[in-house]
């Protein structure tokens, strides 16, 4: 009887050795990139924002999610597209609601010490939005501090009013931001440079809008979840397809070309 139950007893540290082996083992291989590649997905957090991110006959597309549709298939999985609130991004991605931010992000140092970040692949500005009607007004910093802002939740531009001083209503999106100063309620707004080259003045849905002070300057990332390795896996990408043409090519269609960053 007692050989029988030290027998049993060694089965039990034998079979629970293995299963501690095993969980190693599959931690030790579970890097964000295999979790993608598993499941057969990158899903895209981001928000309505041309040229970078937006919906074209029921369908994201833009500069941003063209790449992200290439980086992709690079990886052997599909891009899958969430609409996130801007403000709340590193919380989806950490809860695994998304798998990067790709949407025109600013390399902010809140952003790469939230997240791994790429390399910066665009150039930037944060510009300030107003009626073409009053714009001569609006040409300083000193100028602009009594009007009535809106802007992003969260965003660059809401980071760049902070650091000012200058008091605004939030918005959920920079789209919305514009909607609201082309409606009236709002004087004026900051956006990307990047989007408001796309969107306002001659050609575009808002011709009576311009922009006027930029606030400063700044870069573009993708954003992953903190160690992961996927924002290597991107800067290899990227670096490929800057080389072969394919980024040019992309930027070109969504005019903004003038904007990469070489790598």
């Amino acid at each position: 009887m007692k050989t029988m139950m030290k027998l049993i007893a060694w089965i039990l540290v034998l079979c629970m050795t293995a299963c501690l082996f095993a969980a190693c083992g599959k931690a030790e291989a579970e890097t964000d990139a295999a979790y993608v590649q598993e499941k057969g997905t990158l899903v895209v957090g981001i928000t309505d924002f041309a040229p970078m991110d937006y919906l074209e006959n029921g369908e994201w597309v833009g500069f941003d999610a063209d790449m992200a549709k290439a980086f992709a298939a690079y990886l052997g999985v599909e891009a899958e597209f969430v609409e996130i609130v801007w403000e709340t991004k590193t919380m989806e991605l950490d809860d695994k609601n998304i798998d990067c931010v790709w949407n025109g992000m600013t390399l902010t140092d809140a952003v790469k010490t939230a997240m791994e970040t790429s390399n910066a692949y665009c150039n930037n500005a944060q510009v300030v939005v107003v009626k073409s009607g009053i714009a001569a007004q609006y040409q300083d910093i000193d100028s602009i501090r009594g009007l009535n802002f809106v802007v992003e939740a969260g965003s660059a531009g809401a980071e760049q009013l902070d650091a000012l001083g200058i008091p605004y209503i939030e918005a959920d999106s920079q789209a919305d931001a514009l909607m609201e100063v082309a409606a009236g309620t709002s004087e004026a707004c900051v956006i990307d440079l990047l989007m408001a080259g796309a969107m306002i003045g001659e050609g575009t849905s808002y011709t009576d809008l311009t922009y006027t002070v930029a606030l400063n300057d700044e870069e573009y990332g993708v954003g992953f979840r903190k160690g992961s390795d996927l924002a290597a896996k991107l800067n290899e990408f990227f670096a490929a397809a800057y080389k072969d043409g394919t980024m040019l090519a992309i930027a070109e269609t969504y005019g903004v070309q003038e904007s990469l960053i070489a790598r």
